[in-house]
């Protein structure tokens, strides 16, 4: 029943029925109850994450599923450093658990450590995950710098380059970076353009000064695409 308010995102459901009902601690109700904690936020799945993780067996923080769980539910409640901790007790640590880490850095505006956890990855040949490379690219985008955006950029095998998410995140990262020509690079590669990959090339424009030419991309972006993004992007680039 935990498992189903989680599900249809009822998290305030799912931990007013965790507290009421003696459900059995096993593997999957604490990375179930950590991902509701995380998804609140708020002072009540705080206390509750933070008790449920300090009597969890000592064998489970092997488990990368619930280790995954507890340190996104650390990061996003801002506790840096004790995702840190655990992180570094997980003996044997998948490509998840990486993942949470760098993903937790960016929104704790630390985004810089994330490259120093990929060279972690790489020297113990721990190969990233599509979902770990978007987290570096979105690394690179908050660094700003562009040896660093390169250097990520040159170790992405290319069967992943050429994903639409990946490529919008890309054309971002450029875009963000001051590389304007790296970014119509990428946007003109995109065989199928959607709605997020225009967005991004005109917000790309807006950022680097070009109104004129997101003004002109916003003309010829198919009207069913268009969305209030493109529009607020528009006009931020004109403005």
């Amino acid at each position: 029943m935990v498992k189903g308010y989680v599900a249809n995102e009822m998290f305030e459901k799912a931990l007013d029925l965790f507290e009421k009902v003696d459900i059995e601690l096993d593997d999957v109700t604490y990375a179930i109850v950590f991902n509701a904690c995380a998804k609140l936020c708020n002072d009540r799945a705080m206390k509750i994450g933070k008790k449920l993780l300090a009597k969890m067996p000592e064998n489970y923080r092997n488990d990368n599923i619930i280790s995954t769980s507890a340190i996104d539910m650390l990061m996003k409640f801002g506790n840096v450093e004790s995702a840190e901790r655990m992180f570094r007790s997980i003996k044997a640590k998948g490509t998840n658990i990486y993942g949470a880490l760098m993903n937790g850095y960016n929104l704790n505006g630390e985004s810089w450590k994330c490259f120093k956890i990929f060279e972690e990855m790489k020297e113990k040949d721990i190969i990233p995950g599509e979902i770990a490379w978007n987290i570096l690219i979105g690394a690179c985008s908050k660094s700003g710098m562009l040896h660093h955006c390169q250097y990520i950029v040159n170790q992405i095998p290319l069967n992943i380059q050429n994903k639409i998410r990946m490529q919008n995140a890309l054309i971002d990262m450029w875009g963000k970076c001051g590389s304007i020509e790296n970014a119509k690079n990428v946007f003109n590669l995109v065989v199928d353009r959607d709605t997020i990959t225009y967005n991004a090339m005109i917000n790309a424009f807006g950022l680097n000064g070009m109104g004129s030419q997101a003004a002109e991309l916003y003309r010829e972006m198919p009207n069913n695409l268009r969305d209030h993004v493109s529009q607020i992007c528009v006009l931020n680039a004109c403005s």
